[in-house]
């Protein structure tokens, strides 16, 4: 061995904990802080016009999984005081990990009483609410992904229908989508059970499974033509799975995971594994698990998605899966990832992101008669949501006035 290999050897340690260092030290400028990107630093001297009446409310709560069981969980009782406000003429998208950490376990398996604690707490806050719920499944929801996650998907559903009788938990039955609502006069919803795409075992296709899908490919032929038909319309389409995101399942990490990547695994396990312990984000940024952008399935899934939404200028898509806020103005089409109904984790700045926190809450957009789409942040003020914290961002999605003319029946598929 060359004598001065064990002094480059120690250089280059030195450096790589120099960069480490100089990392963490920028995140530490930025973490929980709102970003937004300077085309957007005026957002805060625009309004809706305040003589316009708005038409309908969506929230978009993701990744609720995780509630407090004390009732002081802070998203919900910030959801409730929206619900009250909101009234009959809004609606509620849950959009998906509705129970952490595998769903909702058969009766009789140990973890069965806390899934359906945690599932009750978020029914009872919309029982008494007279706008339209709709759930939609997340990976967590199906077992992780895991061979028998469509099982796990099919028990909640069914519990999710049965008490609270009213609500729609879509796509039915598991398939992969599209399905359409109508949420109000050229107001139209889409869903995809973006899950599907990703995850292993039984998958349901065909009218045997009340799908008309047949395979892989078909689901994105029929949004094509669902968005064909209702380009009169305001569209939004929710999934659980982001297609933009700056955290990480779009390969985005801390320096403390680059560090000490067994904290993954348990919280405590603080082990340095400086430059042995960044193989792991590597691998989740160019390899990916299922749940990341990277993996091959969800790269196809987003790729094939993209192609046909970028077709349709001002659509909006949402999503959770990532558990933080995240809007992405790109390519004529708007991006939402609100996925911090119950946890919060790390959310790169810049990028293509219009705005990004890490900080729990939801988005809402409101549709307003004069064809205002407005995109608004919902953030906890304290501990338990009693209070409303200043609003982080909002944002003029469309000033298009909706044609008055007689609609194109919207299609319906599962």
């Amino acid at each position: 061995m060359p004598t001065y290999l064990p002094h480059l050897l120690i250089v280059a340690f030195l450096l790589l904990c120099g960069w480490f260092a100089y990392r963490y030290r920028r995140e530490r400028n930025f973490r929980r802080k709102p970003y937004v990107a300077p085309t957007a630093r005026a957002w805060a001297s625009h309004q809706p016009d305040p003589a316009a009446a708005v038409r309908h409310r969506v929230a978009l709560v993701g990744d609720l999984g995780a509630v407090a069981t004390d009732g002081h969980d802070p998203v919900l009782n910030l959801l409730q005081g929206w619900l009250q406000e909101a009234g009959p003429a809004s609606t509620v998208v849950v959009l998906g990990d509705n129970v952490y950490p595998t769903g909702l376990p058969a009766v009789g398996h140990h973890g069965r009483s806390n899934a359906e604690f945690r599932l009750d707490i978020q029914l009872d806050t919309l029982r008494s609410y007279d706008g339209r719920v709709i759930f939609l499944s997340g990976n967590h929801d199906w077992n992780k992904g895991r061979r028998d996650g469509y099982e796990y998907l099919l028990r909640q559903e069914e519990y999710v229908l049965t008490h609270l009788p009213g609500a729609y938990y879509l796509p039915p039955n598991g398939c992969p989508g599209p399905v359409t609502m109508q949420l109000a006069e050229n107001v139209l919803l889409v869903v995809l059970n973006t899950q599907w795409w990703v995850q292993h075992g039984p998958r349901p296709l065909g009218k045997e499974n009340g799908c008309t899908a047949t395979d892989s490919r078909m689901p994105f032929v029929q949004l094509q033509e669902i968005l064909e038909q209702n380009r009169h319309q305001q569209v939004l389409i929710a999934g659980h799975h982001p297609l933009y995101s700056n955290a990480m399942h779009g390969g985005q990490f801390t320096t403390k995971q680059h560090v000490f990547p067994l904290t993954q695994m348990h919280k405590q396990a603080y082990v340095p594994l400086p430059g042995l312990g960044s193989l792991f984000p590597i691998y989740r940024k160019l390899v990916g698990a299922e749940e990341d952008m990277a993996h091959p399935r969800y790269r196809t899934m987003r790729k094939r998605l993209l192609r046909v939404l970028r077709q349709f200028p001002n659509l909006i898509y949402a999503a959770g899966h990532d558990h933080n806020l995240q809007y992405f103005n790109y390519k004529g089409g708007h991006y939402l990832v609100s996925g911090s109904g119950s946890k919060t984790a790390f959310v790169g700045k810049g990028g293509k992101a219009t705005f990004t926190h890490e900080h729990k809450g939801f988005f809402v957009i409101e549709y307003y008669e004069n064809g205002d789409v407005w995109l608004r942040t919902l953030e906890p003020g304290n501990t338990d949501g009693t209070e409303r914290a200043p609003e982080a961002f909002r944002q003029l999605l469309s000033n298009q006035l909706v044609p008055k003319q007689a609609p194109t029946p919207a299609s319906s598929a599962s």
